[in-house]
């Protein structure tokens, strides 16, 4: 095999038929696992509905799971899921109608210019605006600037994969530290009684040790890659890249002030965005308002035909819909665990088992058990209302304070939303971007391991100071 011939990595299945798979084991799982649930109880002053942890009940279930409930979850998935896709939808659809304006190509043109001999900074620049989206709580309202991202990153000579963990690694690692995440830190912080985004502090300085390591991470690779491109993970394309860019000839568009302001308009909805959600509490209706509202100021401000703009709409939006029934297929895999009732009957049996354990081996089985349970319950806010209600009490009785069980439960949380198949926000991505499972995999299970390694250490670090409050 000559050194340019790289052996080909597993060839995974399709996302759809992963994620059937997964449907398929909870099914299994349904005929051994014995169904039981606790009782619920809504919180009259927050709304939120607590578990009952004193009362908990198994249930006779006959056959939980038929034939018509399995393939009628895939179209339940989709509809609950309706308002993430949605949002991406109408997100696609609005930047196509910048990428086919030239505004998107006139701008990465310009950057590269400026980037001459600062390949290195703009990479740190990106992951560190990728890694500020994240921690305000951006998953999947994060995913249609990736492309965007990684045609900067590709521009200035590196890879693929590269390009892709440039923006996807940021948004995990600002997710997990969860710095002002409602989706994780708040709403688990409300659940057991904690001031919302108390521990600001802590949390801040895990971020800077996850942004630490994964920039020297990434940048060892792209500096490797860059040297030597017989050591991409996706050489025969890289090496199809470098051609292609030794070989173009393109005519550089012209950097005019309506796409200076129609780039200055996705910097305003990036922020609008962050602002929105944070301050005004805004969801995915207004997330996917605030897109319509840019795809009208684009027709407006590039003086754009609004036929062929909204003809231009359709077929970004169009683009995304494969990656969007992924979502929605991920969704049913929680669908069957619910129908089945197995989710309280694990969490239970997890209870038991750590009432007469230490503080640092009950920390780590938790820490590993969200990394678990994360593979089955991608939803951050949907797994804290499963899990917080049993970490609380338990942290209570073993004298683990209750900030410290919720740094356990988000930092368990984010990291595999960017690993596990079953997450749909990563296939969104993967698609959105053209990145194989396999190589994506390939790439990242070792710095994400490193990762994990440095979350545990801090979450030690957190209990043996009593982060509080408790």
């Amino acid at each position: 095999m000559s050194k340019k011939e790289k052996p080909k990595g597993i060839n995974f299945p399709h996302v759809y038929i992963m994620f059937l798979l997964v449907m398929l084991l909870v099914v299994a799982l349904s005929w051994i696992v014995p169904s039981g649930q606790y009782e619920r109880v809504v919180d009259p002053e927050t709304g939120i509905t607590k578990l009952n942890t004193e009362v908990f009940n198994y249930v006779d279930t006959e056959k939980p799971i038929g034939f018509m409930d399995f393939f009628a979850a895939l179209h339940k998935g989709v509809v609950q899921s309706a308002d993430i896709i949605v949002m991406l939808l109408f997100a696609s659809g609005a930047l196509y109608i910048l990428e086919k304006s030239g505004a998107i190509a006139a701008g990465i043109h310009k950057l590269l210019r400026i980037a001459g001999g600062k390949e290195k900074l703009i990479i740190f620049a990106l992951l560190t605006l990728f890694t500020i989206m994240g921690t305000i709580g951006f998953g999947e309202g994060g995913i249609p600037f990736i492309p965007l991202a990684m045609a900067v990153v590709m521009g200035m000579g590196y890879d693929r994969i590269t390009a892709f963990a440039t923006s996807t690694i940021g948004l995990a690692i600002g997710f997990t530290a969860g710095v002002v995440n409602f989706y994780t830190t708040g709403v688990s912080q409300s659940i057991v009684g904690l001031p919302i985004y108390s521990g600001l502090g802590f949390r801040i300085i895990s971020l800077i040790v996850f942004l630490a390591i994964s920039v020297i991470y990434i940048l060892r690779y792209a500096n490797k890659t860059k040297a030597d491109p017989t050591k991409s993970i996706v050489f025969e394309e890289y090496k199809a890249q470098l051609e292609n860019t030794k070989t173009a000839e393109y005519e550089e568009e012209e950097f005019t002030w309506s796409r200076k302001l129609a780039l200055l308009g996705l910097v305003a909805v990036l922020v609008g965005s962050a602002f929105g959600a944070i301050k005004l509490g805004w969801g995915m209706p207004e997330l996917s308002a605030v897109y319509a509202i840019y795809a009208v100021f684009l027709v407006i401000i590039l003086r754009l035909n609004p036929s062929e703009a909204a003809e231009t709409f359709g077929t970004g939006a169009a683009r995304l819909l494969p990656t969007g029934l992924a979502i929605g297929f991920a969704r049913s895999v929680m669908i069957l665990m619910d129908q089945a009732r197995i989710i309280d009957t694990a969490v239970h049996s997890l209870s038991g088992l750590l009432s007469n354990t230490g503080s640092i081996i009950t920390l780590l089985v938790l820490f590993i058990v969200v990394i678990f349970f994360n593979f089955f319950v991608v939803s951050g806010s949907g797994k804290a209302m499963i899990l917080m209600p049993i970490m609380g009490p338990l942290g209570k009785i073993l004298g683990i304070n209750q900030q410290v069980m919720v740094v356990v439960y988000q930092f368990g949380d984010g990291f595999t939303n960017y690993l596990w198949p079953t997450s749909g926000g990563l296939m969104a991505a993967l698609g959105m971007s053209n990145v194989n499972y396999a190589d994506w995999v390939k790439f990242s299970l070792k710095l994400f391991l490193l990762l994990h390694f440095a979350a545990f250490i801090l979450i030690i670090i957190a209990n043996y100071i009593g982060l509080g409050p408790a």
